[in-house]
């Protein structure tokens, strides 16, 4: 079975390939913002009643559906095997620190503020992840459509990440790179923030932006068995 990986994270996409899975990579079109803004109690630590898992679970929930309604067209994605099931996961990370939820500063003045408070601290960084089986429909589906979900899941993993003495210098060169500007939380582990960070507490790849142990669980809930995502032909 192929995956399809909703999400342009070069990040995520080395994560999969290194754990033996090449994914056939389809951006979503989601307006975060305003799927936000849609969940029941408004934001997090707003005077809403979400949660961080709540806002990042939606935002997974979001891309991956986007991206099956977008292949269930045909002809939308040579990739895809003919008349063969796919895994569709999505996913979506947001850095928790002092009460609020940040994702990417996209400035470099954000960047630097986000970082400066982030020293010497320690951070959750929340993923979500939304996994579906998008099949080849049935006579009984719409006719539009040559592929169905047929099953769905969505779960969050959270990570404490602990943030090293990080000098005013050292900082105004790592947003000068460019890395931290859109990336949630505004640090890498993987990349050339990871020497900033002294330690995570928990899963590793979620911080990276995808948690394998966790999207192993749900594949495995949705009747995927994981090796037969690998690349390989398995013995």
């Amino acid at each position: 079975m192929r995956l399809v990986l909703a999400s342009a994270s070069p990040a995520r996409r080395a994560t999969l390939i290194a754990a033996g899975i090449t994914p056939i990579v389809q951006v979503s079109t989601v307006d975060e913002d305003a799927v936000l803004a849609a969940l029941p109690g408004g934001r997090a630590f707003s005077g809403g009643t979400t949660t961080p898992a709540d806002e990042v679970a939606a935002l997974a929930a979001a891309k991956c559906a986007d991206v099956c309604e977008a292949l269930s067209t045909p002809g939308t994605n040579a990739e895809l095997p003919e008349g063969e099931a796919v895994l569709v996961v999505g996913c979506d990370s947001m850095l928790e620190i002092d009460g609020q939820m940040l994702g990417k500063p996209h400035t470099p003045d954000i960047a630097r503020e986000r970082i400066r408070a982030m020293r010497r601290t320690s951070a959750t960084l929340w993923t979500g992840h939304s996994a579906a089986i998008l099949a080849p429909a049935s006579s009984d589906d719409d006719q539009r459509h040559e592929r169905a979900v047929t099953a769905t899941v969505t779960r969050s993993a959270s990570t404490q990440v602990h943030f090293g003495d990080i000098s005013d210098a050292e900082i105004d060169a790592y947003v000068a790179t460019g890395e931290p500007l859109h990336v949630a939380g505004s640090f890498t582990v993987d990349g050339l923030g990871g020497p900033f960070i002294e330690g995570v507490t928990g899963d590793y790849h979620s911080v990276v932006g995808i948690s394998l142990p966790l999207l192993r669980s749900m594949a495995t809930e949705l009747g995927v068995f994981w090796p037969d995502l690998w690349d390989a032909p398995r013995p």
